[in-house]
């Protein structure tokens, strides 16, 4: 049957399309037949109370673990059960909640070995001044995330703040479609959280990104769609203000917060 011009349109802006996706260690279904929509240029954030299993979702979004059932479509085409290193070279990067960069290298270094992706295999291990590509990303990076200060610095040396948003820099080196953030506030103060928040929120539009934060207030600051998870399964989804209003997500997530403080 002949799609309609309007649904093709709507299907051309969907980048990631996650379909009753499941996983199970032993009895315990730590996922439960998710399924949800992230569009280009948009933000897309997972949230839900502690062991909701929205770690878990994200590590077979981005490959770390095989779904036991269900379907992952990416730009267009199955993924289900691709390797990080395939889904990195589709155009998916992503971030960790335990940084991942080398310390004992300078800002610079570590963006260009996360920029030599750009290059011909051929040129991969000529020395930066001679691979243009990397040697302009890095550049570019080194720009955006206000880091001339940093450059020559090694990572070990940043403070926590500037070590997680190098990570993202370094994410985006090979410049994805779609970047997924796994907690990029955590252990951050008050003031670098909010300077974190509005870096990735500038850069929606130049990517598409799905977003796991346990910072609610800054989910739904800079949110377009937020998934709520609970138990394992998908407790509602919608844009920030409709998810704050939903009575379920209310009783099971913003209720529980609030009883704490």
């Amino acid at each position: 049957m002949k799609q309609s011009g309007n649904a093709m349109a709507l299907n051309a802006d969907v980048i990631l399309d996650i379909k009753n996706i499941s996983v199970a260690f032993g009895a315990l279904k730590a996922v439960d037949r998710v399924s949800f929509k992230a569009r280009r240029g948009q933000i897309t954030s997972l949230i839900g109370p502690n062991g909701a299993g929205k770690s878990t979702l994200f590590n077979l979004v981005s490959g770390a673990i095989r779904p036991s059932g269900g379907s992952v479509e990416f730009n267009g085409a199955e993924v289900t059960g691709f390797s990080p290193h395939k889904l990195l070279h589709a155009g998916l990067a992503r971030s960790f909640q335990i940084t991942k960069l080398f310390f004992e290298l300078s800002v610079r270094e570590n963006l260009r070995l996360a920029a030599q992706s750009l290059e011909s295999a051929r040129h991969a291990f000529l020395p930066l001044s001679r691979n243009h590509h990397a040697r302009q990303r890095v550049d570019e990076l080194i720009e955006q995330f206000r880091l001339h200060q940093k450059a020559n610095e090694q990572a070990g040396y940043l403070s926590h703040g500037e070590q997680r948003r190098l990570e993202i820099a370094v994410a985006l080196a090979c410049k994805p479609k779609l970047l997924l953030l796994d907690e990029p506030t955590q252990g951050m103060s008050h003031a670098d959280t909010e300077e974190t928040g509005a870096m990735i929120q500038s850069l929606a539009g130049e990517v598409s990104i799905l977003l796991v934060e346990h910072d609610v207030g800054l989910v739904m600051g800079l949110s377009d769609h937020v998934v709520v998870m609970a138990q394992g399964a998908k407790l509602a989804e919608g844009a920030p203000a409709e998810v704050r209003a939903n009575s379920a997500v209310q009783a099971a997530y913003f209720g529980q917060r609030e009883s704490d403080a």
